[in-house]
């Protein structure tokens, strides 16, 4: 499987990519928790059907240290007793960060406050960029159908 259009090869395509990638780095050097970081990309990639974002941040997170048993129950945080207070609150704001489609009212005060409990202004505001900026990620992957399988862990670096 191909992807429709080459996002590495495509002039306008490399140049926002770059711009993305700047503004994760900046996410990455706040102090909101790495692991949080790559628990919230995984949640929006899976919402959002993306495999290849899906196939780079567990991958990631794994080569990262992050344990099979909470990378395999991402997806089912609610049920999962693996994950922080905090994580579910950051897992919470991706959900219906994500899913703004999906629900009239977006991002609910009960979700915001709760997240507000365990972060402070600086990871707020690396949260919400971080969710902004995955699904953007997603969004360009899966609208050109970009394959997924393939990645190695700092492949990008």
């Amino acid at each position: 499987m191909d992807a429709r259009l080459n996002l590495f090869a495509n002039p306008v395509a490399t140049k926002s990519l770059k711009h993305f990638i700047t503004a994760g780095k900046v996410v990455e050097e706040s102090t909101l928790p790495a692991a949080t970081q790559e628990l919230v990309k995984i949640r929006a990639s899976q919402i959002n059907g993306c495999g290849f974002c899906t196939d780079m941040h567990t991958k990631d997170a794994a080569h990262a240290g992050e344990t099979p048993t909470r990378l395999n129950l991402v997806a089912a945080w609610r049920e999962a007793k693996v994950f922080t207070d905090a994580e579910r609150a950051a897992l919470e704001l991706v959900e219906q960060g994500t899913r703004i489609a999906d629900a009239a009212g977006g991002v609910t005060d009960e979700a915001w406050a709760n997240a507000a409990k365990h972060y402070d202004e600086e990871q707020l505001g690396a949260l919400v960029s971080l969710i902004a900026i995955i699904n953007a990620f997603n969004r360009m992957n899966v609208i050109v159908q970009q394959p997924a399988g393939d990645y190695q862990p700092g492949q990008f670096a």
